[in-house]
């Protein structure tokens, strides 16, 4: 589907039907292509946060062992003049 920038202006719902059916949509400006929509590929299945790369980078830190503790001394600074 081509669409120009008045088309996306007045009938966004038209283009967002045309992309929920695979569709690309190429954007034009002045009658040259500009953009390309395209629809969002569905992943095989979500992740769990335990495969996500940095899941668990701090897990051997002897400081972060009590998580509450770690962040007071954090914040201490802070609260001291108060």
């Amino acid at each position: 589907m081509k669409a120009t920038i008045v088309d996306l202006r007045y009938r966004m719902k038209d283009v967002l039907r045309a992309i929920d059916r695979g569709e690309e949509v190429t954007v034009l400006y002045r009658g040259k292509e500009k953009a390309r929509i395209v629809p969002i590929t569905k992943d095989s299945g979500e992740r769990k946060p335990s495969e996500l790369p940095f899941f668990g980078m701090w897990k051997d830190r002897k400081d972060m062992a009590d998580v509450h503790a770690y962040v007071r001394n954090l914040r201490k600074p802070l609260f001291d003049d108060l």
